[in-house]
């Protein structure tokens, strides 16, 4: 798509707590300053990343409210509101574009494992329920349950459903939906940004743009540019904070509020079952995030 929905450089945002755990509406708007002000077109809310599972139906519209009054129309706001239950969803879909927010992103239903069909379901009746776009998020890590690739063709048809944020890691299946449909492709693995964008994807929504939205930003910037060698370049400074972030064995959402900490910038704590990161791992982002800082 020449024109992604949402934009292209997302960053999968945090929910800052106050010290007590109580929601940090102050720290939130001051945070999605910070990332739109760096490079992001858009900001996704209460996702995996936001701590959905542990903030209220309440919470989530007010976190909606609060961001989009900080951004304007600077960047789009993308409210999560994908649950296991479909009235559920709805009832968020619903609560999300009265708040304000520019686009849905709706996770395939969780441990319930319901079959394709009732997965397409699930999302038809999303879609047909507000008048806000929708991104599917295709995480089967979490969720058990694929949204498999003829059923993302079938779902394209729906006016509503326009984008997809693709954690599924299935390359092939991938190209097949970018070849069948014009939906828009982001990528929810940090690695996977300058791939999936050279294969015709519109972006990525990351975590790890929480605390690095200018570097990832600049990705996209030097291949639209049509420097593919210093995308490449640029796209490999960026993996060894990736790595230590992604893939130590502790959720992004921890990592990034470890070094949201140790930046001085709103995160604050993770609710339970979640625990923050260990003094050692917060040291260690820490010297990632300044040794990528300092190339630039």
């Amino acid at each position: 798509m020449s024109t992604p929905p949402f934009g292209r450089a997302l960053c999968a945002m945090v929910t800052p707590f106050t010290r007590d755990g109580g929601l940090d509406l102050d720290g939130a708007q001051r945070l999605a300053g910070r990332l739109v002000d760096e490079g992001c077109d858009g900001l996704v809310l209460s996702g995996t990343t936001g701590e959905s599972p542990t903030t209220t139906d309440a919470e989530k519209s007010d976190l909606v409210r609060a961001v989009t009054e900080a951004v304007g129309d600077r960047a789009a706001v993308v409210a999560g509101i994908g649950t296991a239950d479909t009235r559920h969803s709805i009832e968020l879909a619903q609560a999300a574009e009265k708040a304000g927010a520019d686009g849905l992103l709706a996770v395939t239903p969780y441990y319930s494992r319901p079959p394709q069909d009732a997965v397409e379901a699930h999302f038809r009746d999303i879609a047909d329920a507000s008048g806000l776009p929708l991104m599917l998020y295709d995480i089967p890590g979490r969720t058990a349950t694929r949204i498999e690739p003829e059923t993302m063709i079938r779902l394209s048809g729906h006016p509503r459903i326009v984008a997809v944020k693709d954690c599924a890691y299935d390359l092939l299946g991938t190209q097949k939906v970018l070849s069948r449909t014009e939906l828009a492709y982001y990528t929810g693995c940090d690695e996977y940004v300058l791939a999936l964008y050279a294969i015709g994807g519109a972006g990525y929504v990351s975590t790890v743009a929480n605390v690095t939205p200018r570097q990832f930003r600049a990705v996209l910037d030097a291949f639209d540019a049509g420097d593919t060698a210093g995308a490449r370049q640029l796209m490999h400074r960026t993996l060894r904070l990736t790595e230590l972030m992604m893939a130590s064995g502790l959720p992004g959402t921890v990592t990034a509020k470890a070094l949201l900490k140790a930046l001085g910038l709103p995160g604050g704590p993770v609710r339970p079952p979640l625990r923050p990161a260990g003094r050692e791992t917060a040291d260690g982002l820490l010297a990632a995030y300044e040794e990528l800082a300092g190339t630039g």
